[in-house]
């Protein structure tokens, strides 16, 4: 198991970037843990009370014309307020990560001028993801995926709302005036509008 990257950076708290040329052909196997320091970063970055614990477990596989495949799994247990009982919870994540990097040089074709070149009906894929100077940070990968996985309305098992108001009274409603109008003696019962 590997200890993600040298310090952490506020921009990309979970950094461990791998260098493409430096890939194994059979690929490699990487497991990444976040240390305290990169957890609480995490956190902020990911608008949580606390994130307890995070991993990843990828596998990056290089492909032909400089492509890579990077898949795996980012687990983690976070801490967040419930949006009911506004006390804490925790919480378990855990994000499947299927993605290609490419070249940015190969990147250039749109989706759209692809579905141009095979047809309306044609289903698009997603897009390569850059390989930016000739790396691919997995901890930054990891870290997209596991805010993705974050639940954002957390809710503590039981916790129901209860609404504090009593219920609305029927002739306390905006139209309750217009009522009134119409049932006073000698409202506008029955008289149509002139010209009709």
């Amino acid at each position: 198991m590997s200890r993600s990257g040298p310090m952490p950076d506020s921009s990309h708290p979970w950094s461990f970037p791998v260098l493409v040329s430096q890939l194994p052909e059979a690929g490699l196997h990487q497991v990444l843990e976040t240390t305290p320091a990169q957890r609480g970063l995490l956190a902020t970055a990911a608008g949580v009370s606390m994130v307890l614990k995070a991993e990843a477990s990828l596998d990056v596989v290089p492909e032909a014309r400089g492509r890579v495949h990077v898949s795996g799994t980012v687990r983690a247990r976070v801490e967040q307020t419930c949006v009911v009982s506004l006390e804490p919870v925790e919480n378990d994540v855990e994000e499947p990560i299927e993605v290609t990097f490419a070249p940015p040089e190969q990147i250039a074709a749109t989706p759209k001028s692809v579905q141009k070149e095979q047809g309306d009906e044609a289903e698009i894929s997603d897009p390569p993801e850059a390989i930016v100077n000739g790396a691919i940070d997995l901890g930054k990968l990891a870290t997209e995926f596991l805010v993705l996985g974050i639940d954002p309305y957390p809710r503590k098992p039981g916790a129901a709302f209860v609404s504090s108001e009593t219920p609305a009274d029927p002739d306390e409603h905006p139209f309750a005036a217009l009522r009134a109008l119409k049932d006073a003696p000698g409202g506008p019962k029955g008289k149509k509008p002139k010209g009709k």
